[in-house]
C-alpha cells in the first residue's frame, strides 16, 4: 500500500495552478446522460472522475478521458442504455448516486446502488429521494439498492427542502431537467459547484433561473447539439493550498487559475487569523505570518465556511496564539483527523460539536493514517509545518480529490514523496 513520507518545517514559495473542480465534474458528468455530444474541459485526473467515468460507459455512453489535455468527451447515442448503477461502481464514491435523477427522468427507471465515499457521517440520501417523490416518481430500497419508476414520466412542482443539501440539490435538478412543466426547488444548496451545473444545463437549451435559495427550471426540448463545458477551478484545492501557504510560506506563493470572489469567506477567514494576502484578478499571493490569532468558527452552506476545509483550518490554528473553537455543524462524523493530528502534538479536545485547539503548539512528525479525503490532506499540512518526519498511510483517499498533489508542494520546495 502506497504510503507519503514528509521531511517538515521546510519554508515554501513557489506557484500553483488550481485544477478543475471535482465536486463541478461529478454532477456535471451525470448530467451528459440527457445530452448527446459533450466535451468537459478543465476535468482534475482524480480517482473519482475515473470511476465516474467508467460508471457512464458502464450505463452505455461512450466516455473517454485525454490524459493530456485534461479533457472528457462523451457521446450518447442511445442505444443499449443500461439503467442500473452498480456497487462495485459506486461504492467508493458519492457522487454515483446523482446518475439517479438522470436515468429515472429520461429513461423512466433506474436502479442505483446505495453510495459510499468517506466515512464522515451517515449522510443519508433521504432527502434525494423526497424530492424525487415529489417529482412523482415510486422509489423502494431492496437489498442495497434504490429501484426508481416513472414509466408515465416526471412532472414539474414545488419541492422546499427541510434541510440544505448539495447532493439532494443536484439530482432534484437532474431530474426536474427533463420533467413536464415547471419545478419550483426551495432551500437549496447554492455552492459554485452547482451554478456551474446549471450553466450546463442552460448549456443544453433549458430554462433555469437562481433566485436565493431558489431554482425554477423550466421544461424545454434538450438541444441534441455538441456541447463543450469548461468546468470551474476546485476551490477547496485552492483553501489548501492557502492554508499549506499560510503554515510554511516564508516567501510569497502564488496560487494560480481562480477567481478570488468565489472563496471571499475563506480569505476573510484566514485574514482573522493575520494570514497575509494580496488579492489579484485570476489569482492570490499568500504569505505566513509568525503570530496567528484565534479565531472561532462554524462550518456552513455556501457561502459559509466550507466544511472541506475544516480539518485544513484546524491545523492552521494549532500554530495560532490563544483557544480558537471549530464547530462542525454539516457532518457529524468529522473530526476523525483529530486523533492523528494529536498524535503529532496537537492540543485539540472534542466536545458534542466543537473542537477546541489550543495553540501555538510545536508539531513533530510521526506515522498517521488517513481516514477520509479532507482529513488526508490535513495530515499533509500538518506534515510539512512538524519537525523531523512524518509518514501518511492509506493516501488512497488523497487520490480522490487532489491531483498531482505531490508535484504541487514539490514546486513549493516542500520535501514530500510516494512510496
Amino acid at each position: 500500500m502506497e504510503k507519503l513520507i514528509i521531511k517538515g518545517n521546510k519554508e515554501l514559495s513557489g506557484k500553483i495552478s488550481i485544477s478543475g473542480s471535482k465536486n463541478a465534474t461529478l454532477p456535471i458528468l451525470a448530467a451528459t446522460i440527457l445530452a448527446n455530444q459533450v466535451t468537459l474541459k478543465n476535468i482534475p485526473l482524480v480517482k473519482d472522475i475515473f470511476t465516474m467515468v467508467e460508471l457512464l460507459n458502464f450505463i452505455g455512453l461512450k466516455a473517454r478521458i485525454i490524459k493530456k489535455k485534461n479533457i472528457i468527451k462523451i457521446n450518447n447515442n442511445e442505444k443499449n442504455i443500461n439503467t442500473l448503477a452498480p456497487y462495485k461502481l459506486v461504492k467508493t464514491m458519492r457522487a454515483g448516486v446523482l446518475v439517479l435523477g438522470s436515468l429515472l427522468t429520461k429513461y423512466g427507471k433506474a436502479k442505483v446502488s446505495l453510495p459510499g465515499g468517506c466515512a464522515i457521517g451517515t449522510r443519508p440520501v433521504d432527502l434525494h429521494l423526497f424530492a424525487l417523490k415529489k417529482l412523482g416518481a415510486k422509489i423502494k430500497i431492496k437489498n442495497g439498492y434504490i429501484i426508481a419508476d416513472a414509466k408515465k414520466g416526471l412532472k414539474g412542482c414545488v419541492i422546499k427542502f427541510p434541510s440544505i443539501s448539495v447532493g439532494a440539490t443536484e439530482n432534484a435538478l437532474l431530474a426536474a431537467s427533463n420533467a413536464k412543466g415547471i419545478t419550483i426547488l426551495k432551500n437549496c444548496a447554492i455552492e459554485p459547484e452547482i451554478k456551474d451545473l446549471i450553466l450546463f444545463l442552460k448549456k443544453l437549451g433549458l430554462i433555469i433561473n437562481l433566485k436565493g435559495r431558489s431554482i425554477i427550471i423550466k421544461q424545454r426540448k434538450i438541444k441534441n447539439s455538441k456541447i463543450v463545458h469548461n468546468v470551474i477551478f476546485d476551490r477547496i484545492e485552492l483553501g489548501t493550498y492557502m492554508i499549506a501557504g499560510a503554515l510554511q510560506a516564508t516567501n510569497n506563493i502564488i496560487i494560480n487559475k481562480i477567481n478570488p470572489k468565489i472563496v471571499k469567506s475563506e480569505i476573510d477567514i484566514l485574514r482573522k487569523t493575520g494570514v497575509k494576502i494580496t488579492i489579484k484578478k485570476s489569482s492570490i499571493v499568500i504569505r505566513k505570518n509568525k503570530k496567528l490569532k484565534r479565531i472561532n468558527i462554524t462550518t456552513k452552506p455556501y457561502p459559509g465556511f466550507p466544511t472541506d476545509l475544516q480539518a485544513q483550518l484546524m491545523v492552521l490554528l494549532t500554530q495560532a496564539n490563544g483557544v480558537s473553537k471549530i464547530k462542525e455543524d454539516i457532518f457529524e462524523n468529522r473530526f476523525m483527523h483529530v486523533s492523528e493530528l494529536k498524535r503529532m502534538g496537537a492540543d485539540i479536545e472534542i466536545k458534542d460539536k466543537t473542537a477546541i485547539i489550543k495553540g501555538p503548539t510545536k508539531l513533530t512528525g510521526a506515522e498517521v493514517m488517513a481516514t477520509d479525503l479532507r482529513a488526508s490532506v490535513s495530515l499533509v499540512l500538518a506534515g510539512l509545518v512538524a519537525e523531523n518526519k512524518t509518514i501518511i498511510n492509506r493516501i488512497y483517499h488523497l487520490d480522490r480529490g487532489y491531483e498531482f498533489l505531490e508535484s504541487k508542494l514539490k514546486s513549493c520546495k516542500a520535501e514530500i514523496k510516494r512510496v
